[in-house]
């Protein structure tokens, strides 16, 4: 695949942006090489494109794959297996923020009641730190809460809230 110099500077700096989210710089430049993409490439033509070892591409591509960001497919006549990403925006934001939460938000919560239960029967721990606990908790289940009946929203209605921005709160009042 020739890239042209503002496929270079995209992909460049979504390998920067993927290392300040805390995502390995390869895999992120793999998504969006794939991103821009108009057809699945195979793993060597990803390796040869971006420069980087066939073995590195090869992991990346199951980490994407693992976040369900990149597909894999077949192409006719061509035994090798093909990459292509999600192409719609709102759906890759959808799978990121859903992955996240997986493997983020979820065990803190757990980690959280598990805290909280604890507390209870600590007498040891100072009452403020129980509260800080319980305050955090409160926190995390409501924007669990909160996230889980946004992604039940249908796309075009997420898209109007978003775009309705802080004027919302007028529909909900002081």
């Amino acid at each position: 695949m020739k890239l042209t110099p503002m496929m270079e500077h995209y992909i460049l700096h979504w390998g920067e942006m993927g290392t300040r989210w805390g995502v390995n710089r390869s895999v992120s430049q793999i998504h969006a090489l794939l991103y821009l993409s108009e057809k699945p490439l195979p793993a060597d033509e990803i390796a040869e494109t971006l420069g980087i070892a066939r073995s590195n591409v090869s992991t990346s591509l199951k980490e994407l794959q693992s976040w369900n960001l990149v597909k894999m497919s077949h192409v006719l006549g061509d035994r090798r297996d093909h990459f292509a990403a999600q192409s719609d925006s709102w759906d890759i934001l959808m799978t990121v923020v859903e992955g996240r939460k997986h493997r983020e938000i979820d065990p803190t919560v757990s980690m959280l009641r598990d805290c909280a239960v604890e507390a209870e029967q600590d007498k040891e721990t100072p009452e403020a730190v129980k509260e800080r606990i319980r305050d955090m908790l409160e926190f995390m289940e409501t924007m669990s809460g909160w996230y889980e009946q946004m992604r039940k929203v249908p796309k075009p209605t997420l898209i109007k809230l978003m775009k309705l921005g802080a004027r919302v709160a007028k529909f909900v009042g002081k």
